[in-house]
């Protein structure tokens, strides 16, 4: 095996941290617009960015540009890692949460786009550092569409890569020849959606502030908010929680479908097995979740902001509408607290986190794409059972999937499980209850943002201790680049030179 090529990878993550940088002084513009007190601080973590960013790109400005597949898992796990460490800076310097764990903590939740938070007060906290912060969802929502899209099908990584526009091979359907025109175009989509978004929540009431916050958040299917009470702050105002609905339905569905509704070709979308039933996924859940709290009328349900008693059958339906669609794209918004939902609907909530948005969306979790081709390789093996010598394919799309696909696809889920049992017991030896450490792990693996119990939506992740919030973070990085990424590195053959 070839020695790996440092300087490439030192030279990207050059490249990384000079556009890092570039955001930081965006930020900075907006503190300053604000006149918040923390320009200064901002400025100043943005040119220690772009320096080191700059240091590495000369250094390593003589090497090879060839980047094999063993360099960019790397450039990928380390990609987010060094992305994480300079987006601290704004909060450490600008001294917002002056502790790196707990700044670390919320950069990392941002650029996963978890949206899992530690600040108890996010209204105190300065414009510049709150756009930054939403900022860091935006950037990583953008970074995963790029690694879907181009990087993980050049890794041969199973799953991500069977975007279900075209066919599901082992490559992804491009859109265009050239892998950047492909990156180019769902750049395009996801910065007018973005603006539309802003746009339509600044029309509907919200401050044009809050709206580009709350529109980088949904796109990216974050989560962070500018408010204490995420969008339940405007519980008064059905047309905001609507529009974010949308949006969050958009981010959560494949980018390559919204390109070809966009291009005319709305019979692609209709037609694609993992929409269908995203869709049926959505309203099965839906409907269930509002006809039980429609007929739960007498109880109060707590609202994030104050007590509620649900019985209006739209404010049941939006609700449901919005708390099952901010788990399953992995969004994280809420609008109410439906750990208080009646038992029942406690499981189900914990059950979506497991399930997840579309492939080639900037959605965490599972992937509806996973489930849909895992369900039907087991009523194939049904049908192999009763007929042992007939050729009987897993089909997607009307395609025929390769055994390979189907058993990285099994092993990518085996992987998912282990990955949050052992989360979850890590939590629990550090003394949290059942219900938090599951709640965590699920959530921290799928990239969801609020949980269960110590966790739940009215709660937040400051009370997990440092360990508990490094561990957290580590889950969130390999739950967000689909697990393989990250932990073979971990593996001692990837790092041999024979």
């Amino acid at each position: 095996m070839p020695k790996l090529n440092y300087q490439i990878i030192l030279h990207v993550m050059g490249l990384l941290l000079l556009c890092n940088g570039g955001f930081m002084l965006l930020a900075t513009l907006v503190s300053w617009f604000y006149q918040d007190g923390v320009t200064l601080e901002i400025s100043t973590a943005a040119l220690i960015t772009l320096f080191i960013g700059t240091l590495f790109m000369f250094t390593t400005r003589g090497h090879s540009k060839e980047v094999k597949v063993r360099e960019g898992y790397i450039i990928v796990t380390f990609g987010w890692i060094f992305m994480a460490l300079s987006g601290a800076l704004p909060y450490v310097i600008s001294e917002s949460i002056p502790r790196f764990t707990n700044a670390f903590f919320e950069t990392m939740s941002g650029y996963t786009t978890t949206g899992a938070s530690i600040l108890n007060d996010i209204e105190a906290i300065p414009k510049g550092i709150l756009f930054w912060r939403s900022l860091t969802h935006w950037i990583g929502g953008m970074g995963i569409i790029v690694l879907a899209i181009a990087i993980l099908p050049l890794l041969g990584i199973g799953g991500m890569q069977l975007f279900s526009a075209e066919s599901p091979g082992p490559s992804a359907d491009k859109l265009k020849p050239r892998i950047t025109d492909t990156a180019k175009r769902l750049w395009l989509i996801y910065v007018s959606y973005t603006l539309a978004e802003t746009i339509l929540l600044w029309a509907a009431g919200m401050s044009f502030f809050d709206a580009i916050n709350h529109a980088f958040s949904t796109l990216s299917t974050g989560g962070f908010s500018t408010k204490n009470a995420s969008l339940a702050f405007w519980n008064d105002n059905p047309a905001i929680q609507y529009i974010v609905i949308l949006f969050m339905l958009l981010a959560g569905s494949n980018f390559v479908l919204s390109y070809f509704a966009f291009k005319g070709k709305i019979s692609r979308v209709l037609q694609d097995d993992e929409f269908k039933w995203y869709i049926i996924f959505i309203g099965a859940f839906t409907a269930i979740s509002s006809l039980i709290v429609y007929f739960q009328a007498d109880v109060s349900i707590s609202s994030i902001d104050h007590p509620m008693v649900w019985g209006e059958g739209e404010s049941a339906f939006r609700h449901s509408l919005f708390q099952v669609l901010a788990v399953i794209t992995t969004t994280g918004f809420v609008s109410a607290d439906y750990t208080m939902w009646t038992p029942f609907l406690t499981i189900l909530f914990f059950g979506l986190f497991f399930l997840g948005g579309s492939a080639g969306s900037t959605a965490g979790g599972v992937k509806v794409m996973r489930h849909i081709i895992m369900i039907k390789n087991g009523i194939t093996e049904f049908k192999r059972t009763l007929h042992p010598n007939a050729i009987l394919p897993v089909r997607f799309n009307g395609k025929s999937i390769s055994k390979e696909i189907v058993f990285n696809i099994l092993g990518f889920f085996i992987l998912y499980m282990l990955s949050f049992i052992i989360g979850a017991v890590v939590l629990a030896s550090l003394g949290l209850d059942f219900e938090t450490a599951i709640g965590g792990a699920a959530s921290s693996l799928g990239n969801i943002g609020p949980a269960f119990g110590g966790l739940s939506p009215v709660n937040n992740f400051d009370m997990l201790p440092d360990f508990g919030k490094w561990w957290c973070a580590f889950l969130m990085l390999i739950g967000r680049l689909e697990l393989f990424t990250v932990l073979i590195l971990l593996t001692p053959f990837f790092w041999r030179n024979r």
